[in-house]
């Protein structure tokens, strides 16, 4: 039985280590961020991002706040208030700043304008990991991942709706300048915002960059649309149209075409005819024996071409009834965008439903660093699949050229792997490296595998799909696309459960891109630690090199 309770002097003085690193054990990680960002990082990107020499306090050290950054993110937080706060109370956080505590305007201000100084942090630290010996090429692997935006579904608007919103701001607008003339008059006051201080991100500006890009969008399809109609129109005036349907824009103008080329052709018969005639005539004193071709208008061919131009007619009416029948019934806005953060879009994502978010490409080595990425607003997969490649080959060549023994001595990738989401004709067949593409869903391709199901893609034909789907039925392919779940699936699972990383703090592409690049160089640092691979004895040796 004990004897009593232990005291609990809570007045009583401690005499602290005089150095703040000893207040945490040596093998503390926060040790490594440190060091990997004072010493082993070239943070010049990050200091040109940074406006000093000005009237007030001296700043932060844009090092500190970068180690502050990144261990934040790495311990599952991101809010600048809950940064704040634990530069205050948690010992790590304190031995990061130093005792100091910024604010947490000063955190957020830091982290928004990152830009593109996040790329660089990126690339430096995996090739930091590069030297440490990470960075296994034989098979990677592509996914993508949605991750929400900071903006709610409910901020998106119709352009007609942008439109009357536009329209208002321009006239509260109006009135405000009306009633500030009458009050202070035309001329500048003297207390007004300096233009490089002030946030263009207002309301206004948002909802015009809303706007902006309804109408951008709607222009590009169009023009896309255009395009391919003046394409295929060009061909068939050459007598070429290719092979395929041709576009829905070209259908009634297509079939005008083809009915004014026949009637040329009829009437040049019928003038060549009379020609002939009236030199028969004049050679002879007889007209030829040979009948009079028919008129142009009464030819058969003619009569057919004319037909073909009323069916077009009617298949471009009826197309425009159910394009209104569709309208009418849908039963969504139709397209729209956010006011919030104007360049995020509603993302469909996995199990059914929609979120307003970005599209995250990632390339992942087989040992989990992901090695090239990019934020993305595009809901599909496909169109990325070669900018993609071609990124993982260049970081490919260049974990090689870092690392100090490489088994991939020619810096290629060996296999490229990717779900079928990048399945297209022309992403099986680009230059680039070896890939295995799915055909369909995973246990669809194992089904294929196994002969209980056809080869095939489900609605995408082709020869390289088709060829691809066959290689994918062999026993070597089915167990070679088996490692795409785990080695491109692992780092999400990472960043969202691990990290806590679901949305994103920051507001518009630029911001957005800068803050998942910070994110996924976190994630590349932890998975050096913990494999590890960075450790006080390798950074040593690193510095001795």
């Amino acid at each position: 039985m004990a004897r009593g309770y232990r005291p609990v002097p809570r007045d009583q003085a401690f005499l602290l280590p005089p150095d703040m690193r000893d207040w945490l054990p040596a093998d503390h990680p926060v040790h490594l961020v440190i060091e990997v960002v004072d010493r082993h990082l070239d943070t010049g990107a990050v200091h040109a991002a940074r406006r000093t020499g000005g009237a007030g306090a001296a700043g932060y050290d844009p090092d500190m706040l970068t180690a502050l950054l990144v261990w934040a993110y790495a311990n599952r937080v991101t809010s600048s208030r809950r940064i704040e706060g634990l530069c205050r109370t948690d010992i790590a956080f304190r031995v990061i700043c130093a005792g100091d505590v910024p604010d947490h305007v000063t955190i957020a201000r830091f982290r928004a304008g990152l830009g593109e100084a996040a790329g660089a942090l990126f690339d430096q630290v995996l090739m930091l990991c590069a030297r440490l010996g990470m960075g296994r090429l034989g098979l990677v692997a592509l996914d993508g991942m949605k991750i929400a935006a900071s903006a709610s579904a409910s901020a998106n608007r119709t352009e007609e709706t942008l439109r009357k919103l536009a329209a208002q701001i321009a006239a509260e607008h109006a009135a405000t300048d009306a009633a500030e003339d009458a009050l202070f008059g035309p001329a500048s006051r003297g207390d007004e915002v300096p233009a490089e201080l002030a946030d263009p991100r207002t309301r206004g500006e948002r909802i015009t960059a809303a706007l902006a890009g309804l109408q951008a969008a709607r222009q590009a399809a169009d023009a896309q649309r255009d395009a391919a109609a003046d394409a295929y129109l060009q061909a068939a005036a050459t007598g070429r149209p290719g092979r395929g349907s041709r576009p829905a824009a070209a259908d009634v103008a297509a079939a005008q075409l083809r009915l004014g080329q026949v009637t040329a052709a009829r009437h040049a018969t019928t003038a060549g005819w009379e020609k002939r005639n009236a030199e028969h005539l004049a050679a002879t004193g007889k007209g030829m024996r040979s009948r009079k071709p028919v008129p142009a208008s009464d030819h058969s061919a003619v009569k057919h071409a004319a037909a073909m131009v009323d069916r077009a007619k009617a298949r471009a009416a009826a197309a425009e009834r159910k394009a209104a029948e569709k309208a009418a019934a849908r039963k969504g806005p139709g397209p729209v965008r956010n006011i919030t953060d104007p360049h995020s879009r509603l993302m469909p994502v996995r199990g059914g439903g929609f979120i307003q978010g970005y599209n995250t490409q990632n390339v992942t080595s087989e040992d989990g660093l992901i090695i090239a990425t990019e934020l993305t607003a595009s809901p599909t997969d496909v169109a990325w699949f070669e900018p993609m490649a071609g990124a993982a080959q260049d970081a490919a060549a260049r974990i090689t050229a870092g690392r100090p023994a490489s088994p991939d001595a020619d810096g290629q990738i060996g296999l490229l792997l990717a779900d079928a989401g990048y399945l297209s004709e022309h992403n099986l067949t680009l230059d680039g490296p070896d890939r295995l593409i799915a055909t369909g869903r995973q246990h669809h391709v194992e089904q294929a595998a196994s002969g209980r199901q056809p080869a095939g893609g489900w609605h995408r034909t082709g020869p390289a799909t088709t060829a691809m789907a066959a290689r994918l039925a062999t026993s070597e392919g089915i167990a070679a696309y088996r490692h795409r779940g785990h080695i491109g699936e692992r780092p999400h699972g990472h960043i969202k459960h691990n990290m806590a990383f679901r949305q994103l703090s920051v507001r518009g592409m630029p911001r957005a891109a800068a803050e998942w690049k910070l994110a996924c160089t976190v994630h590349n640092l932890l998975k050096a630690i913990t494999a590890g691979h960075l450790n006080t004895t390798a950074l040593t040796a690193l510095t001795s090199c």
